[in-house]
């Protein structure tokens, strides 16, 4: 889908195509569910005809309740709430002085939990209109009154214990997948793992909320007969199941129309492709939020110009005569990295970059503070990964494409290398591993041999301790990334870096002059001729 609207209405139109997409499941769905239960269970009492308007409302009521909090709470990042006390302590501050007071960092977390706590109130509350009207069918007697009161409170106990599932399990981050398929083919493949999960989940929702029956006043359990009690319990199942797996396929449909490429460019062959067709894109990068789905789409689109052959026409225009969009597109890719990088720096236990590099020691790897301060900066995983594929990949096809030499004259090639080096020392400080600066003569072997493995990749055996964590994995991950993307720059210029190495100018094309943002030139030259040795 090319853009014909401005940037700012792309998430919102997807979250109008959403409701609309999710209503076909959930009819589907309910129009099963409800004849079954009206062909076993019905009475008499109430017409059929109102009785399927008004449920089918009401249903499709408590869907469009649960559908709507689910793009509230959504987030490509997965940005940690304020805890209780944090919040407690910013309503005391709020009251007492100016809003202006509060940080933006604690209104942040602040909207996250409210976020989630608006999430856990919708879903219960839609447990309980959901499952009432399976309900109707028994009549207005005064038992089908207080059966459907107790089956009230039982999916009202059902929603809130899916709504703090979901929170716990952190579903509400946007996770884009590794290839861009067809919407309806991602919708398909998710539908397996929603069945499972609603069966799982309907189970245990029906076990917890029948136990608290138990606690109900004596008014909603008299005159409970044993066969109303198991008639009871296969409607409810039913009910739950129908309303879980509902949930379950609109949380699904959110996930692959929300990470859904969007291409920020006019339509090729208009009169804006032909004069500045890197304008949407550059502006969806440098006007949209920190942390917003549109900057996500923004950096996934040139992601994807950048590293694939489909929109050649668009990654040509990067490099035009002037170099203002290639030097726009550098900054905004090398801005994330620089600020994983250097808040990597502030958070390895309050050591400065340079004495983390010429201490002998790496930093204790195995202190719980080290994941819980560096959590926040491995969140924006995502989305550097993107940056420094998209920048690595640009500076590679620069070697042939670049037909103006604009990547060459404007630095770009040594800011790019630069940031890359100083993020993967960063993240591999992180690890555990040894940055120290090495001798040259550490580097050979007897006679002149040079050998694979230096110390420099060496970790700490204490590092084994949280090779578990989720932070670890993450910047396992980055790492690898980082790695391939310098490698892809190595492979494009090897013979041009060979020779400037031997004619002493490595450091001169190919890092940056001034400070780097973590560790220092003299370490990134090492680092750089290890890649350029094929043995980092």
């Amino acid at each position: 889908m090319s853009i014909a609207t401005p940037p700012d209405m792309v998430v919102k139109n997807r979250f109008l195509g959403f409701l609309i997409w999710q209503s076909i499941p959930s009819t589907a769905i309910f129009l099963l569910s409800n004849t079954f239960v009206v062909s076993l269970f019905a009475s008499d009492a109430i017409s059929p005809i109102l009785r399927l308007f008004s449920t089918f409302f009401t249903f499709h009521l408590s869907q469009l309740i649960f559908s709507a909090s689910l793009s509230v709470v959504s987030s490509p990042q997965p940005t940690p709430p304020a805890s209780p006390i944090q919040l407690l302590f910013g309503l005391v501050r709020l009251l007492l002085s100016d809003s202006t007071d509060l940080s933006i960092d604690f209104r942040r977390r602040a909207k996250v939990s409210l976020s989630f706590v608006l999430f856990v109130a919708a879903s219960a509350f839609s447990g309980l209109v959901s499952v009432v009207p399976f309900f109707w069918v028994s009549g207005v007697d005064t038992d089908g009154l207080l059966m459907i009161g107790r089956v009230g409170i039982r999916g009202f106990v059902a929603g809130l214990l899916y709504g703090l599932f979901y929170i716990y399990k952190k579903r509400w981050v946007l996770e884009f997948p590794i290839i861009q398929r067809p919407p309806f083919f991602s919708f398909k493949m998710g539908l397996p793992s929603a069945l499972q999960r609603a069966l799982e989940l309907s189970a245990t929702a029906s076990v917890f909320s029948a136990m608290l029956v138990i606690f109900l006043p004596q008014q909603f359990k008299d005159q409970v007969t044993v066969g109303n009690f198991i008639t009871e319990q296969i409607i409810f199942y039913l009910g739950c199941f129908s309303v879980f797996l509902c949930w379950e396929l609109s949380h699904h449909l959110h996930q692959v129309l929300c990470t859904k490429r969007f291409i920020f460019a006019p339509p090729k062959g208009s009169a804006a492709a032909e004069t500045n067709p890197s304008e949407p894109l550059l502006a969806a990068l440098e006007e949209s939020l920190p942390g917003s789905l549109l900057k996500y789409l923004a950096y996934l689109d040139l992601s994807m110009v950048c590293e694939n052959n489909v929109d050649i026409w668009r990654r040509a225009a990067l490099f035009e005569e002037t170099s203002e969009t290639y030097k726009r597109v550098v900054t905004l890719c090398l801005r994330p990295l620089e600020q994983l990088a250097f808040k990597l720096s502030e958070s390895l236990e309050g050591f400065s970059a340079e004495k983390s590099f010429q201490s002998a020691n790496p930093v204790q790897a195995n202190d719980p503070r080290l994941d819980s301060n560096c959590s926040e900066p491995m969140n924006n995983f995502q989305l550097c990964a993107w940056c420094a594929q998209s920048v690595a990949s640009l500076t590679a096809r620069s070697h042939r494409e670049d037909r103006f030499g604009v990547a060459q004259l404007s630095g770009s090639n040594a800011a790019v290398m630069s940031a890359l080096l100083s993020c993967l020392l960063a993240v591999e400080a992180f690890m555990g591993k040894k940055t120290s600066l090495q001798p040259p003569h550490h580097l050979m072997g007897t006679g002149g041999i040079r050998w694979a493995t230096t110390s420099t990749g060496r970790r700490d055996v204490r590092t084994a301790k949280r090779k578990g964590s989720l932070q670890y994995s993450k910047a396992f991950a980055m790492a690898d990334v980082l790695r391939t993307s310098i490698y892809g720059i190595v492979s494009a210029f090897h013979k041009e870096m060979l020779r400037s190495a031997k004619a002493g100018d490595l450091e001169k094309d190919w890092i940056d002059s001034g400070k780097p943002v973590f560790g220092t030139r003299e370490l990134l030259v090492q680092k750089l001729h290890l890649f350029l040795d094929f043995r980092a």
